[in-house]
């Protein structure tokens, strides 16, 4: 009676739990794979849907081609910049003065000769132009029918509200002299022709034109 009673309620459920553990273990070792489809190519028809086994496109090997444009981008960009504030210093009404000072200085007349103008058609302005911090230190390639020469010009100011004081005015001719130096034609001669000339008070100023800055300290 027990052996049947074993062979038949036991018997069963051990070989059950068997085979539920051969089931599990082949499950384990058994790794599902989906293959990707793969990435379009060129020429293939627009895609319809989007997979999410799709796989991804492959990046070109020559993909940073731009960087090599940087530093030509930089140039161009520091080129502009300084082209604009030359620009601006050249039509600034500092340099119009001591051209208009130039042109009726005798002694500037009597080397340089009559239509005094710029050396080049495109005069580059060298020095500092600072006409809010009372500070002005600029040259510039002049010249006249007669000959050629660099203009000097130095003034500052001595006050927020006071008037600009010219230190240096002269012209620097292309004659050499016995140190190996360029002539020197001092144009001041004793007197300043510029001697009271002061910013106009009622010029409209504004920001990022000029010389002209806001001043951020209050």
């Amino acid at each position: 009676m027990l052996p049947r009673l074993l062979r038949s309620r036991v018997l069963p459920s051990l070989v059950g739990a068997r085979s539920a553990n051969a089931a599990r273990s082949v499950g384990a070792s058994t790794v599902l794979k989906r293959t990707l489809i793969a990435a379009p190519k060129a020429g293939d028809p627009p895609l319809m849907s989007r997979r999410a086994d799709r796989e991804l496109p492959e990046l070109p090997e020559n993909g940073m081609k731009w960087v090599k444009t940087v530093p030509i981008f930089l140039i161009v960009l520091i080129s502009s910049t300084l082209a604009i504030f030359n620009y601006q210093k050249s039509s600034s009404s500092v340099v119009s003065s001591t051209l208009y000072a130039l042109r009726t200085s005798p002694a500037a007349r009597e080397y340089l000769g009559d239509e005094i103008y710029f050396a080049n058609k495109m005069p580059w302005i060298w020095g500092e132009m600072n006409q809010l911090h009372g500070r002005i230190n600029i040259h510039f390639e002049v010249m006249g029918k007669k000959n050629k020469g660099t203009m000097r010009f130095t003034s500052f100011r001595r006050t927020r509200m006071g008037m600009f004081e010219t230190t240096e005015w002269s012209l620097e001719t292309y004659d050499v002299d016995e140190n190996g130096k360029r002539r020197k034609i001092d144009l001041l001669d004793g007197s300043d022709p510029f001697k009271g000339i002061e910013m106009d008070a009622d010029e409209l100023k504004v920001v990022g034109r000029g010389s002209y800055a806001p001043n951020l300290s209050g």
